[in-house]
């Protein structure tokens, strides 16, 4: 086995006991962003060269071939590519880890909400903070408010019901 591999049966050995475990508090890593997969969605390059997929904790954002899809990811892009994150995070779902990711102390999930590019996914909200969940609503409200983003639509389409029309 080289230390490569050794290194990748750590890492997912760590998710695999964090997945499994009653955890008290959230395990934070740092790291490069190398790629953006959609507006709640990117791939960080962690500071032991581990490449970790991460889903921005409290938020939906539109799919890809959904409108404001591609301006959701385009913003997240501009504000995370290439730069260095802090992820604080708490679960695994779909090989991903979820969590807070900020980008020099700024939530990149509250930056998508307060740009109208993203839903508050109501459905986890057990998930967060009181305070967070505050906040999260609160940035929503105020964007569709002001008609930012994907609110200038008269009926948006929430990403959960383009996924699995009804």
């Amino acid at each position: 086995m080289t230390a490569r591999q050794a290194a990748w049966w750590q890492w997912s050995l760590a998710l695999l006991t964090l997945t499994f475990a009653e955890v008290a508090s959230a395990a934070t890593f740092t790291g490069m962003v190398t790629r953006i997969i959609d507006g709640d969605t990117l791939s960080v390059l962690d500071d032991e060269k581990h490449e970790v997929r991460v889903r921005l904790a409290g938020i939906d954002a539109p799919e890809h071939h959904q409108p404001w899809g591609g301006r959701s990811r385009q913003n997240l892009a501009r504000l995370a590519f290439s730069k260095r994150v802090s992820v604080e995070w708490y679960k695994t779902s779909y090989n991903r880890v979820v969590g807070i990711v900020r980008v020099d102390g700024i939530d990149m999930s509250l930056a998508q909400l307060r740009a109208g590019l993203a839903w508050h996914y109501k459905k986890y909200e057990r998930e967060q903070t009181a305070e967070s969940g505050q906040a999260y609503a609160a940035a929503e409200v105020e964007a569709r408010d002001k008609r930012r983003g994907l609110w200038q639509d008269q009926e948006p389409i929430p990403p959960w019901d383009f996924r699995h029309p009804r």
